[in-house]
């Protein structure tokens, strides 16, 4: 399809001329009919496909109909912006009078302070930097008709998530505006956006990533979750790799499992979306430069890292999102290179087992232990648990307070804990070496059924006990309209108990007002006496 052939204006096809573009490339043939009539659209499709011209020209096909309008579009890195403002200053050629923007952090803001004051067409600019304006009151979010977020998934990855529901939060309703997402793949955190702050968007995948796991080297270990330490002490003295980057699921274990590898001697560091810009790139740097061998990451390193000649991932968790493992073990085997990928399955994660193997459409190879030749570590680690500084969101979301977010997490109670450890100690036994060999000799079809009964179903994922607990609950009663009934209000401790004689003789004594005239003279003698003491305690500073 050519592009002459879309309802587009003389002044957009100006501009499509000047870029050179003739013929449509799949997305562009695919997106271009939908969003060009004003529906909001959530694209799925890898970089390099085109999808830049899509949002663009949508834009400016907008903007020569009414003349009137702001749009914005969100980046995740400078590198990206700059990029969007020089195609867009090549594709509104048609318009001269039409004024482009870009903002983005790390640099003065005195420029674009001016650029902002002097009134714009089109915004581009990566979150931090949007957001500042915004706080200083120089960026009103609600003045945009047009939204576009490009490479979603990547600026998420990268810590973004909030900044981006916080600009969403203060723009116009979805339905008063158009909004395009653009991502390489379609996770939970951007379907979850787009349901939120997008109306009723057209879904669209149109050369999505592909998938090319087939030529590295993949193999799975199953392994108990207190002994996958020791066996990744074990897989790595025998690779001897020399560079390695180690996933997790979640920050804390990244950070235990890089403190725990660094005991053992090893050269690791962390990286994690939340760390300061600064110290992530510092990180990377030294990782792409050789200066840094282990580096352990959650997701946020899946995308985007470009580290030359790594030799081995370790897949430390086994990911809950699918495409994630892609991306992953991605990361090795670049420009035609071999790589290897590991991955330890524990019964924490095992569940995702199952779906990744069926996206990937092969069973990954497992290997066992023994089979292996691996030879035993000593754990210098042993018995280390990463306890995380940071208060917990769900207690905060869960009491609807704020304070202990502020202020920090409360001090740990060494009672509850002690009581709790013991409990646990007592009421719970560690997996023998006769389970793990009841393990080894199992099919993948046996093994996932052991899993399942012995941990509580794959929907759950919980361990049984854990499960019958919930379902054993009481839940609290409710009416018939379906409506918690009112709680009752907590009773008075008995020393705070008056007794009903005490409260005679106190409302005997106390003096009685006759009238209104009285009740006031009574509330400004009051008054005045406060008014008399907050003097006395300034003039004497207590």
């Amino acid at each position: 399809m050519e592009f002459t052939e879309l309802p587009l204006s003389g002044e957009v096809l100006a501009g499509i001329d000047k870029a050179g573009y003739k013929d449509c490339t799949p997305v562009q043939e695919t997106v271009l009919p939908i969003s060009l009539s004003g529906r909001d659209v959530m694209v799925q499709s890898k970089t390099g496909s085109g999808k830049t011209a899509v949002y663009l020209l949508t834009i400016l096909e907008k903007y020569s109909r009414n003349k009137a309008g702001a749009a914005l579009i969100v980046s995740p890195t400078r590198e990206l912006a700059v990029q969007i403002e020089e195609d867009a200053r090549i594709l509104s050629a048609g318009f001269p009078d039409y004024r482009i923007g870009c903002f983005y952090g790390g640099v003065g803001y005195k420029e674009q302070n001016e650029e902002l004051a002097s009134g714009l067409n089109l915004y581009v600019g990566t979150p931090g930097r949007l957001l500042d304006f915004a706080k200083s009151n120089k960026l009103d979010f609600r003045c945009f008709d047009t939204v576009v977020l490009d490479e979603a998934d990547r600026m998420f990855d990268m810590g973004f998530y909030p900044d981006v529901q916080s600009m969403f939060a203060q723009m116009v309703s979805p339905n008063e505006r158009q909004t395009m997402l653009f991502s390489a793949t379609l996770s939970t955190k951007v379907r979850n956006l787009a349901w939120k702050y997008m109306s009723d968007p057209e879904e669209i995948a149109v050369q999505p990533e592909e998938i090319t796991v087939k030529a590295i080297t993949q193999e799975l270990f199953h392994v108990t979750k207190e002994e996958k330490f020791s066996l990744l002490l074990s897989i790595l003295k025998k690779v001897d790799p020399s560079s390695c980057l180690i996933f997790t699921n979640t920050k804390d274990r990244a950070v235990e499992v890089a403190k725990r590898l660094a005991m053992n001697g090893y050269k690791a560091e962390y990286l994690m979306g939340d760390m300061p810009q600064s110290k992530r790139l510092k990180t990377l740097e030294r990782m792409k430069e050789g200066q840094l061998p282990y580096l352990v990451a959650t997701d946020v390193a899946a995308r985007g890292l470009q580290i030359d000649d790594l030799e081995l991932v370790v897949n430390y968790d086994i990911p809950e999102d699918f495409e994630s493992y892609v991306h992953r073990i991605g990361r090795t085997a670049r420009a035609g290179k071999s790589g290897k990928a590991i991955t330890l399955a524990c019964e924490e994660y095992i569940y995702g087992l199952e779906p990744i193997e069926n996206y990937i459409q092969m069973k990954i190879p497992v290997i066992w232990p023994d089979e292996a030749g691996l030879e035993s570590v000593e754990d210098k680690s042993a018995g280390y648990h990463y306890r995380s500084r940071r208060p917990s969101s769900k207690r905060v979301e869960r009491s609807g307070e704020r304070r202990h977010a502020d202020k920090g997490p409360r001090k740990p109670d060494r009672r509850r804990n002690a009581q709790r450890n013991a409990a646990k100690s007592a009421g719970e036994e560690r997996r023998s070496d006769k389970d793990y060999d009841k393990l080894s000799s199992m099919t993948l079809e046996d093994r996932m059924a052991y899993y399942k009964s012995e941990f509580g179903g794959k929907e759950q994922g919980k361990p049984a006990a854990a499960r019958k607990n919930a379902e054993g609950r009481k839940k609290p009663a409710q009416s018939q309209g379906g409506v918690r009934p009112q709680q009752r209000r907590p009773q008075p401790k008995p020393q705070q108990r008056k007794a009903p004689k005490q409260q005679a003789v106190q409302k005997a004594e106390a003096p009685k007002v006759e009238n209104t005239a009285a009740r006031k003279e009574a509330s400004v003698e009051t008054k005045s006496r406060k008014g008399l003491f907050a003097r006395i305690r300034s003039m004497f500073g207590k």
